[in-house]
């Protein structure tokens, strides 16, 4: 092939690129800054005859587009003597997605970056993915060559070499590379239910030459993905055009190496940044070979030895362009808080939140992004981004933010106050409600892409942080009517501008950094902040009193009883007043779900006080205190609390209200996407379904076998301690009371749920063998006084005789026999508060590299 040898200047591009920001040293436009480049730019670049009346764009790569062939090529710098002509991060994300929350392939979704080694070997150019999870960090390189050598290395692509230049340059048709499924969207829908099995369009997937874009310090692309299935499932024949062929638009960023200028922070697990764990195999043999990095960007002062200073280099994040007014007006509001926290750690006019450029490509790696993102349910919303493997640098910010969730906020709040107040813009106007969350929720997934996890004991510390799952606080007035007032806090709290200072204060020169940040560990701590991570703090089984999601309160008892009282007035004017003029009647079928179970969340909070154990992440040789058992008296206190909830008067709904609930049209078979109360009595709504979901809610909790190991083992410290077999009477007290006429019907159904959960836990093999033990003999004291009494009803009787059989049937059953369970109900999801719409790509959440909501 022959070579033409193109000299239009004596220069290389300049190797650097301004950092987000506005104003001065701000990012042009992605397709402003491409067209100057490409124009403009000085070049000294070889060019091989083939590509040379392709768009050319010069940058950190050499790119030659051919927009009619729908392919990308790039000139890669000449080989070292270890062959590699290019290291770089290589960060994947999709540009345009599924449009399915369960699934998760999101729009603005973005894994966390890899570094990537392309090698020329022969005649091909190989990308290598290098393994930063294990390395030597010693000077040694016969060391750091047995690590790497002591594990697989992946090569991820390989391309023909299509021209050599003089130089040793290699012309290569990157189009492949762009194309592939670097996501593994294949994987995340066949491992989802109702995802399905797909495989790729060959002829229908293609780069998007117009937009491979050149910068100084990255180059970008995007591609079209269309994957086809004969039997696409239910998720996708939900949301794509036609299930049977799904197009999306990848994109791939390859960015320049940072500079030996950043200096990562060690994790500390007191501090509630987030981890960048490896393996550090040249650390002495006293030491763990274990370690991690926080993940942090880069922030510097203009003024290192100065207590407080202006940042070098804000961190800015942009706004998507297609979030309407209103809603990017909250979003930049309540991003913007995070200000306030680096002020606390010494920085001025460090952070702040714009709307994201006109023409600017939301993906382009320069951009941090706060993503506008529509499903066709409501779900999580994530923050997290690309980082830099070796250090934990963060590159990129990206922030996803599903559109449904304001939505279905402004739904509970019409279903608390009424909807003849939205848009009017008081404290009870469920709109302004709805956004003074969504401000909280910008501030809540831009600080997971700032580096901060969740902190859910922050909701019983007085509101002291954004990164807790909060629950609207109602309250009830003087008056007895709700007050929504202090519904969602406003601004940053004390916690989060602890997390900040420790993660990004930069200290004098010749300070001791160690001890530095240990002082600010103790001085946050010694202040009253509390810290319960995800691991204690989601699950209903874990026993952190002060961990929880969606609650509220420094006492999860009180707030559990003044939850109810909350519930128990919205309840009570339920009805077509919650709904706007003009919509369906039968839509009160799914605004009472929230409202109805509308303690879901404080009832697992109070929970945990039962066989409850108080702990910090303590390090050797700090003044945080060793682990306890909650005190018997608060534990009685909660387990009393709990047990109300199951009284069937606070499951009734009045006639006149169930009256208005009409069917939908069409079958009303329950098969909606979880958004409403199961039902056998179409089309009338079914009240006993209802209050079966809201009794296992706390039977669940209160039956969770960790629960009952940890009552058991603090009973076996103290005799006088509460006992798992406390509980049961207490449950078993309450749900077998005696119950008026009107509520007979729903005792049946509480002591049905009892009993089903009673065989399921006794079957459970998860469960300690004194816990199933106990259960049985539960079964076996309720069924003994069972017996059909001649003074009883029939109703009675009857009920009465089909539990006792049931539980006889479970008793007496062979040693391998199926169980005689009810099959559990199935309660309509509640995370994010209110609903989730199905299952999530929970916590895949960039989970662990970052978090979502």
């Amino acid at each position: 092939m022959r070579l033409i040898l193109l000299f239009l200047a004596s220069s290389l591009i300049a190797a650097a690129c301004a950092r987000d920001g506005a104003g001065e040293g701000a990012p042009r436009t992605s397709d402003q800054e491409a067209r100057e480049e490409t124009a403009t730019a000085p070049r000294d670049v070889w060019v091989d005859e083939s590509v040379k009346d392709f768009t050319r764009k010069d940058g950190f790569l050499t790119l030659f587009a051919d927009e009619k062939g729908a392919k990308v090529f790039a000139v890669f710098p000449p080989a070292d003597e270890d062959g590699v002509t290019l290291r770089a991060i290589h960060a994947a994300g999709l540009t345009s997605g599924l449009g399915s929350n369960p699934v998760g392939l999101d729009r603005g979704l973005f894994d966390s970056g890899s570094l990537i080694a392309f090698r020329r070997v022969g005649d091909k150019i190989i990308a290598e993915q290098e393994n930063w999870t294990y390395r030597a960090t010693s000077d040694n390189p016969l060391e750091q060559k047995a690590v790497r050598e002591s594990f697989a290395r992946s090569f991820l692509w390989a391309g023909e070499v299509s021209a050599t230049g003089p130089g040793g340059e290699s012309l290569v048709d990157i189009s492949s590379f762009i194309t592939r499924d670097s996501l593994g969207v294949i994987a995340a829908l066949k491992d989802h239910p109702k995802g399905g099995s797909f495989s790729v369009a060959e002829d229908r997937t293609f780069p998007d030459a117009a937009n491979a874009l050149a910068f100084p310090n990255n180059v970008e692309f995007d591609a079209y993905l269309t994957l086809v299935s004969d039997a696409p499932g239910d998720e996708v024949r939900a949301t794509a055009a036609d299930g049977r062929a799904v197009t999306m638009v990848l994109h791939h960023s390859l960015v320049r190496l940072p500079d030996d200028g950043y200096t990562p922070r060690p994790f500390d697990v007191r501090s509630g940044a987030i981890d960048i764990p490896y393996y550090d195999f040249s650390a002495p043999l006293a030491e763990p070979i274990q370690k991690a990095f926080a993940r942090r960007f880069r922030l510097e002062k203009e003024d290192p030895s100065a207590a407080k200073s202006p940042a070098k280099d804000p961190i800015v994040f942009y706004v998507d362009a297609g979030a309407p007014p209103e809603i990017r007006d909250a979003l930049i509001e309540g991003a913007s808080w995070w200000a306030e926290a680096y002020e606390a750690a010494g920085f001025e006019n460090a952070f702040r939140v714009e709307p994201l450029p006109e023409g600017a490509h939301p993906r382009d790696i320069r951009y941090n992004i706060i993503s506008w993102t529509h499903r066709q349910t409501r779900g999580w919303s994530y923050g997290g981004g690309v980082s830099d493997p070796r250090t934990g640098e963060m590159i990129k910010g990206s922030v996803i933010l599903g559109s449904q969730r304001v939505r279905q906020d402004r739904m509970i709040f019409e279903g608390l106050a009424g909807a003849q107040n939205s848009g009017k813009g008081g404290p009870d106007d469920p709109v302004t409600i709805a956004l003074a969350r969504i401000r909280q929720l910008s501030a809540h997934e831009v600080g997971h892409a700032l580096g901060f996890a969740h902190n859910f004991a922050a909701s019983t510390n007085d509101r002291a942080s954004v990164m807790d799952y909060p629950a609207p606080l109602v309250t009830v007035g003087d008056d007895g009517s709700l007050d929504f007032s202090e519904a969602y806090d406003t601004g940053i709290g004390e916690w989060d501008k602890f997390a900040a200072t420790w993660l990004y204060a930069q200290f004098a020169p010749g300070t001791d950094e160690a001890a530095a940040l240990n002082k600010i560990i103790a001085d946050g701590y010694g202040s009253g902040l509390r810290f319960v991570a995800d691991s204690e703090g989601r699950s209903i089984a874990t026993g952190n009193p002060y961990g929880s999601v969606w609650d509220n309160g420094g006492d999860p008892v009180q707030a559990l009883r003044d939850t109810m009282d909350v519930r128990a007035i919205a309840l009570s004017s339920f009805g077509e007043n919650t709904i706007t003029p003009g919509t369906p009647m039968a839509k009160l079928r799914e605004v009472i779900v929230p409202i109805y179970l509308y303690h879901r969340y404080q009832v697992e909070a109070a929970a945990k006080l039962v066989g409850g154990y108080d702990f910090a992440y303590k390090t050797k040789g700090d003044a945080l205190s060793n682990g306890s058992v909650v005190s018997n008296e608060k534990q009685r206190d909660a387990l009393a609390a709990l047990v109300d909830t199951l009284d069937p008067s606070a499951l009734v709904i009045p006639t006149s209200v169930l009256d208005q609930m009409t069917a939908p049209m069409g079958a009303f078979n329950g098969n909606n996407g979880g958004e409403v109360f199961e039902s056998d009595a179409h089309p009338m709504f079914d009240l006993a379904s209802a209050a079966d979901a809201a009794a296992s809610i706390t039977i669940n909790a209160l039956l969770n076998p960790a629960r009952a190991a940890r009552l058991e083992e603090q009973h076996r410290r103290n005799a006088s301690a509460l006992s798992f077999g406390d509980v049961l009477n207490a449950i078993d007290t309450k749900v077998f009371a005696a119950a008026g006429a009107n509520e007979q019907m729903l005792a049946d159904v509480i002591q049905d749920r009892f009993v089903s959960s009673l065989i399921s836990l006794s079957l459970d093999e998860a469960a300690a063998p004194s816990v199933r033990a106990q259960a049985e003999a539960k079964l076996r004291a309720i069924g003994n006084r069972l017996e059909p009494s001649l003074f009883s009803g029939a109703n009675a009787r009857e009920h009465n005789a089909w539990l006792r059989e049931r539980i006889e049937a479970h008793l007496n059953r062979p040693a391998a026999a199926v169980s005689v369970s009810m099959p559990a109900t199935e309660i309509p999801p509640g995370s994010p508060i209110g609903g989730a719409g199905g299952a999530s790509m929970m916590e895949t959440c960039w989970h662990c590299e970052g978090m979502n909501d």
